[in-house]
């Protein structure tokens, strides 16, 4: 997933940018201009450290006097003072008595939060980000996770459009992100929030979820707007499936542990757990990815993504937060990376018996190896599929997308050769959808997308999808001719 580090928030989410940023873990500065000011966020290792603004309203004075803080006449003495000595305001009202060092060590992290806050509110906006050092004259003051930034942030969006615009088609169906990244960030849900989350199952609408909730529709599309800004929430597959029954009973109770540990914080002694970290920490080039995932070779597949998900939540890199040590962070990060990619090498059953069988041979998947076997079986696919020979298309692709998940084309491709199959356009649309997690910016993925619900008969969602496609490319022809047709 790549975003322009230099664009319109017309087109690119505010909200999307910082994840982004926070995920690559970037360090720099994101502006964010529009013809009457410019605000700014400095960001360390993706998390947001300090805020600046040319407009008016966002001086620390002015951010002093609307919290009550200084009254009008202190105020006004201050910024007098300011315009003859050019000593910073704060400085000068504690010199004055009228605020101690504290207060104006509070006020200044109160104003960095609002200047970022107010940024999602922008709906028209030249956003640039310029990788590099944080300047030194900047003092580094707010400690806040990227996703309670948000949570806050989206909070103060007052506007309907905006949020239905930047939102799925409201007939829609999202269910829990399999990212555990996104899953267990550092947020602090309200007791709504949650409940309201608790809905979003795989089965509803965003309009259903509104009509189920039992607060304002406005208030519940932004609380649904926030977990998709925050990557919390994706979309589902919208084809009914024929399955078992039995089969959809058993992910309906696997949805509800996944909520269960999203909600509830991995919780223990500070001390301990860093003791944990350090250990880990160390041991992270010596251990197989079998022990660090605490798996055997009789571990089925469910087991598998339990305790990847366990050990992702305990590692999660914003549980640094919880400590002093600011070093701490990039251990945390290592370990959560390593444990990524250990559960994709290892989830699936074929691969963890081959692994077990090699185990202690010397015998090793590389990164580069697991690549290059990827591109054959992708090379393979294409020729399957140019003679027709579809099943084997897809026999080829899905191993391509199975060694390297990452790789949006191949889930692309696998979703072409599938909706030329008889009924299997929701096998089609789930890798599809999978192809847009990974590259969110990308058009042609949005008109296929749009093809497969023309073929299923829902116009509605092939609308909007190809309404999405010509958002990110205005001459994509695929989405273009799909357009027309769905008026047709």
């Amino acid at each position: 997933m790549e975003i322009p580090i230099k664009g319109n928030v017309r087109e690119i989410r505010f909200a999307s940018i910082l994840v982004w940023l926070s995920r690559k873990r970037m360090t720099g500065v994101l502006s964010l201009s529009t013809s009457d000011f410019t605000k700014k966020v400095y960001l360390s290792q993706g998390d947001a450290v300090f805020a600046t603004s040319t407009y008016t309203d966002d001086r620390l004075g002015i951010v002093l006097l609307k919290a009550g803080k200084i009254s009008v006449e202190q105020y006004d003495e201050s910024t007098e003072i300011l315009k003859k000595s050019g000593k910073r305001q704060g400085m000068i009202l504690v010199e004055l008595g009228y605020l101690t060092a504290k207060d104006v060590f509070w006020g200044v992290k109160f104003q960095v939060r609002e200047i970022i806050y107010s940024m999602f509110n922008i709906e028209d906006g030249e956003y640039e980000f310029i990788e590099g050092d944080l300047p030194s004259e900047e003092v580094i003051t707010l400690k806040m996770s990227t996703g309670n930034l948000i949570y806050e942030g989206v909070k103060r969006i007052d506007s309907w459009t905006k949020i239905k615009n930047e939102m799925p088609d409201m007939d829609s169906v999202l269910k829990l992100s399999d990212d555990p990244l996104s899953l267990f960030q550092n947020i602090e849900f309200e007791q709504q929030d949650k409940k309201i989350l608790s809905l979003i199952n795989g089965k509803l609408t965003i309009k259903e979820v509104i009509e189920n909730s039992w607060v304002s529709s406005f208030e519940a599309l932004k609380i649904i707007y926030m977990f998709w800004s925050l990557d919390i929430v994706e979309l589902s597959s919208s084809i009914t499936p024929l399955v078992p029954e039995d089969t959809v009973q058993q992910e309906s109770a696997y949805e509800t542990i996944m909520l269960d540990d999203v909600l509830n914080p991995f919780s223990v002694e500070d001390e301990k757990h860093q003791k944990r970290v350090e250990s880990l920490y160390e041991r992270l080039d010596h251990i197989g990815p079998d022990e660090l995932l605490e798996i055997t070779d009789t571990s089925d597949n469910e087991f598998v993504k339990k305790q990847y998900y366990q050990l992702s939540k305990e590692f999660h890199p914003d549980k640094y937060f919880s400590f002093e040590d600011p070093a701490i962070k990039p251990k945390l990060a290592a370990i959560f990376d390593a444990i990524n990619e250990a559960y994709f090498q290892l989830k699936n059953e074929r691969d963890r018996a081959e692994y077990f069988k090699n185990r202690g041979k010397g015998v090793s998947k590389t990164v580069s190896n697991e690549s290059d076997m990827a591109k054959d079986q992708f090379q393979k696919g294409i020729a399957a599929f140019k003679k027709g020979t579809l099943w084997k298309a897809v026999e080829h692709f899905k191993i391509a997308a199975e060694m390297m998940p990452q790789k949006a084309l191949y889930w692309d491709n696998l979703a072409a050769a599938y909706a030329r199959i008889p009924h299997q356009l929701r096998q089609a649309e789930n890798a599809l959808l999978t192809a847009i997690k990974l590259e969110p910016f990308n058009a042609d993925y949005y008109a296929n997308l749009g093809i497969i619900y023309m073929k299923a008969g829902l116009k509605k969602r092939a609308y909007g999808n190809f309404k999405q496609a010509l958002l990110i490319d205005s001459t994509n022809t695929k989405a273009q001719t799909g357009l027309q047709q769905t008026k047709e």
